[in-house]
């Protein structure tokens, strides 16, 4: 993954969210956004994604510029999986026809290849045996795997998590970071959002801290983690790392 953020801004009416955002990686497989609730980690994600506007400022995406206009937003929304922290699953839709539904309307894959590829995704994550469920007969661990089956069924040029593990209780957690990780050994490109740093400290290439709408401190996590050179990184670990 190749990325340029310059000078993004977004506000949600008089709150500044982010704040003339800077950032460039050079071949990252995997970059963990971290910090404060109410940083701009998950607005930047969204942006990245093609699912919000900044008010200002540019992004590349492997040499791409994004074009915040709806056409090109479409095609791009096309090139990117994004599962995020509430599943974002159709209620009344199996796990089947979770993923077979957006290959056949957005992507316009034929109905049995799309069938076809989303029973073999299943398998791949261990999920057929229960293709044929709603999400409300799932538990929070399913939900989250078929989200993510969803996202990875679509063949992404990148992955974007936001907080996946947030809902989740500690078993079904490490299940769903397990998966991540094994994504990420596959090869795949990552952005996850997480509180969860020992999993950032493992699977990142990069970490960037946001706070308070800025990047705070951005590099591998031998240093944001273990040596971070940014005071509101070091009072950010404190807190977090207490309990």
């Amino acid at each position: 993954m190749k990325l340029k953020v310059t000078n993004v801004s977004k506000s949600f009416g008089d709150q500044a969210v982010l704040r003339q955002v800077n950032l460039e990686l050079e071949k990252v497989h995997t970059l963990a956004l971290i910090g404060p609730s109410g940083g701009g980690k998950s607005t930047l994600l969204r942006i990245i994604a093609g699912l919000e506007k900044p008010d200002e400022g540019q992004i590349s995406l492997n040499d791409k510029g994004i074009i915040f206009r709806e056409k090109e937003l479409m095609a791009h929304r096309r090139s990117i999986g994004t599962v995020f922290q509430a599943y974002n699953l159709f209620p009344h839709l199996t796990a089947l026809q979770n993923i077979t539904l957006p290959l056949e309307k957005v992507h316009h894959y034929e109905a049995a290849e799309a069938r076809q590829l989303a029973s073999e995704i299943l398998e791949r994550f261990q999920l057929s045996e229960h293709s044929h469920k709603s999400p409300a007969q799932l538990s929070g661990g399913q939900r989250q795997r078929v989200a993510i089956a969803r996202a990875v069924s679509i063949k992404p040029k990148l992955l974007l998590f936001d907080e996946p593990t947030s809902a989740l209780d500690p078993e079904m957690t490490a299940e769903v970071l397990q998966l991540i990780e094994e994504l990420r050994e596959e090869g795949r490109d990552l952005m996850i959002v997480t509180h969860q740093m020992g999993f950032a400290h493992r699977i990142a290439d990069q970490i960037a801290l946001l706070s308070g709408g800025r990047i705070a401190e951005l590099g591998p996590p031998s240093q944001v983690l273990d040596e971070p050179r940014s005071e509101v990184t070091r009072q950010f670990l404190a807190k977090i790392l207490k309990y």
